[in-house]
């Protein structure tokens, strides 16, 4: 049995089209160095994953939830951040899978974790291209949705960054501001690194695959060093 194999039966999905769900595994980087292969990179199957995984994640909270729209807004997105897809990828066994360059298969960290939570969007896709929107959407309640409880539970949702403006506001009077530092990688796979300040001090860094997740990644990381600067 190959890894390939043992990956399909651990989530219980066996693909009709063999070949949609290799690309689940090809990034764009392991095209550039195997030219001569005629292949296609995963991000088309991502693009289409993303969507697949907001409307499955809408539908179950709104069958199981009777909330307000803004209060399940906000549980939706910490459902389908990029973190909360990483993280299941990696349980799941697809950080091994994952056919990189030679430089992308060194990176470590938030610049993995993207990559990692690509390729679990991209998963979907394939799933929803393969057998329909209802098994895509069973896998996704099955791998993303039970984390529903927890999220709820420990308010998780909550956004990092109105969070600390918040309580810069009512501590200091000030609005946090956040600073470009770096920019780097190509544009399809970049990672943005953001200082955030309160004033003149700078309290934490933040990296992001945008400028809005680096700015939300600066606001958690200042929010976790609260008690040394308040």
């Amino acid at each position: 049995m190959t890894e390939y194999d043992e990956f399909l039966k651990k989530i219980g999905i066996q693909f009709k089209n063999k070949e949609l769900f290799d690309t689940v595994f090809i990034h764009r980087s392991y095209l550039n160095e195997h030219k001569s292969l005629k292949l296609e990179h995963n991000e088309r199957l991502e693009f289409l994953g993303d969507a697949v995984l907001e409307l499955a994640v809408t539908r179950f909270l709104f069958n199981n939830y009777n909330k307000p729209e803004g209060e399940m807004t906000n549980w939706r997105s910490a459902l389908v951040k990029g973190e909360s897809l990483s993280t299941e990828a990696k349980k799941i066994g697809m950080d091994g899978l994952i056919k990189t360059s030679r430089g992308e298969s060194k990176n470590v960290g938030k610049a993995r974790d993207l990559i990692l939570a690509n390729a679990f969007e991209a998963l979907i896709g394939a799933i929803y291209m393969d057998q329909g929107f209802e098994p895509a959407a069973t896998f996704i309640e099955k791998f993303i949705c039970y984390k529903i409880k927890d999220i709820v539970d420990n308010e998780l949702y909550y956004d990092s960054k109105s969070k600390f403006q918040e309580m810069a506001q009512e501590k200091f009077g000030i609005t946090p501001v956040y600073e470009l530092v770096s920019e780097i990688g190509p544009d399809h796979n970049k990672v943005f690194t953001v200082s955030a300040y309160i004033g003149k001090n700078k309290i934490a860094e933040g990296q992001g695959s945008s400028k809005q997740r680096a700015q939300l990644d600066a606001a958690k990381n200042s929010l976790g060093r609260w008690d040394e600067i308040s």
